[in-house]
C-alpha cells in the first residue's frame, strides 16, 4: 500500500512592512553654477520692477484730492470719496457695460474664427498653398493699431471710402461705420477678429497635429466621410484646447483693447464704443480728475485680477490646465 505523502507546507507570507516617511531633501541652490541663468533674468526682473511694481506707489492718488503741485504728501486724503463718485457717476456703468460687452464679443468671436480656419486650413493637402494662406493671415498680427486705424478709417469713410464704394455700386446707402455707435461695435469686433486670428490659428492647428491618425484610418474603414470625421473626431479633440483658451479669455474681460479703440473712436460714439480704458484716459490726462481716474483704474485691476485667478481655477478643474 503506497505511503501518503506529506502535503507540502506553504511558506509563511511576509507582510510588507511601511517604510517611514523619509523627508525630501532640500535642492540646495548652488549659485557658482547657475549664476549665467540669474544674471540673463537680471535686466528683465529689473525692467518689471521699474515699470510695474514702483509705479504701484501711485494707487494712493485713488485715495485722495489729488493736485500735481502738492504731490502725494501735501494732497488732501479724501477715502473712499474717489470709488463712491465713480459709481454715482452717470457715464460709469455704461462705459462698464460697453467694455464688457465688446470684450465678450472679441471672446467669443475671437475663439471661433481661428477654430473654423484651422480646421478648414487642416483639409488643404497642398503644403505651399497652406503655408502661403497661414503666414498671410498670420502678417496683421504685427501691424500696429496705429497703422491699421488710419487704413480703416481711409477704407470705411462714408464719402469715397472703398467698402461704402462697392456698397453703392451694389444699391446700398453708404453706411457711417465709424460714426453710428451700433455699427462702431461691429467694426471694432471683425477688424480685431481678423488682426488677431491668424495668430489664434496656430494654437489650433498645434492642436490638430496631435490628433492620433489612427482614428481618421477607423473611420475611413466604417465608411465616415470627412464631414463625419470632423464633427465626430476633430471637434471632440479640439474641445480641451478650445475650453482651455476660452476659459483664459475671460480674464481679459475687461480688456476691450485701449490701442484700437482710442485710434478708431470719436465724441459721436462715445455712448455705445467708450470702454474703461479710455474712459480713464479722458478723466485723467485731458480733464485733469487724476484721483478719479486713478480710482477707476483701480477698481479695473481688481477685477480683472480675480477674474484671472477665477480663470486659471477653472482652466484647471475642467481641462486639467495649469502654468505652474
Amino acid at each position: 500500500m503506497a505511503m501518503e505523502q506529506p502535503l507540502p507546507t506553504s511558506k509563511p507570507v511576509r507582510q510588507a512592512t511601511r517604510q517611514p516617511h523619509q523627508p525630501r531633501k532640500r535642492t540646495r541652490w548652488n549659485l557658482k553654477r547657475t549664476w549665467p541663468l540669474h544674471l540673463m533674468l537680471l535686466p528683465a526682473v529689473l525692467l518689471t520692477l521699474l515699470f510695474a511694481y514702483v509705479p504701484m506707489g501711485g494707487i494712493i492718488i485713488a485715495f485722495q484730492d489729488f493736485k500735481p503741485w502738492l504731490g502725494f504728501t501735501g494732497s488732501k486724503w479724501v477715502g473712499w470719496d474717489n470709488f463712491r463718485f465713480m459709481f454715482e457717476y452717470p457715464d460709469s456703468v455704461q462705459v462698464i457695460w460697453n467694455t464688457v460687452l465688446i470684450a465678450s464679443m472679441k471672446i467669443v468671436a475671437g475663439l471661433v474664427a481661428p477654430v473654423v480656419f484651422a480646421i478648414l486650413l487642416n483639409e488643404v493637402r497642398n503644403s505651399t498653398f497652406k503655408r502661403f494662406s497661414q503666414t498671410l493671415v498670420y502678417l496683421p498680427h504685427f501691424l500696429s493699431w496705429v497703422v491699421l486705424g488710419g487704413i480703416l478709417l481711409d477704407m470705411l469713410s462714408p464719402e469715397g471710402g472703398l467698402v461704402n464704394q462697392v456698397l453703392a455700386a451694389a444699391g446700398i446707402e453708404p453706411i457711417f461705420f465709424l460714426g453710428d455707435g451700433d455699427w462702431f461695435r461691429v467694426t471694432v469686433v471683425v477688424s480685431d477678429v481678423w488682426k488677431e486670428f491668424g495668430f489664434g490659428t496656430i494654437v489650433f492647428l498645434a492642436a490638430l497635429a496631435g490628433i492620433n491618425p489612427a482614428l481618421y484610418e477607423a473611420s475611413e474603414v466604417d465608411g465616415a466621410t470627412r464631414l463625419r470625421q470632423t464633427l465626430h473626431i476633430t471637434l471632440p479633440s479640439l474641445v480641451p484646447m478650445i475650453i482651455v483658451v476660452g476659459t483664459l479669455s475671460l480674464g481679459n474681460i475687461l480688456n476691450a483693447g485701449f490701442d484700437q479703440i482710442f485710434n478708431l473712436y470719436n465724441p459721436l460714439v462715445y455712448e455705445k464704443g467708450d470702454i474703461i480704458d479710455t474712459f480713464v484716459y479722458r478723466m485723467g490726462i485731458l480733464n485733469g480728475k487724476m484721483s478719479f481716474a486713478t480710482a477707476v483704474g483701480l477698481f479695473k485691476s481688481f477685477v480683472a485680477m480675480f477674474l484671472i485667478i477665477s480663470a486659471y481655477r477653472m482652466a484647471y478643474k475642467i481641462a486639467n490646465y495649469r502654468i505652474f
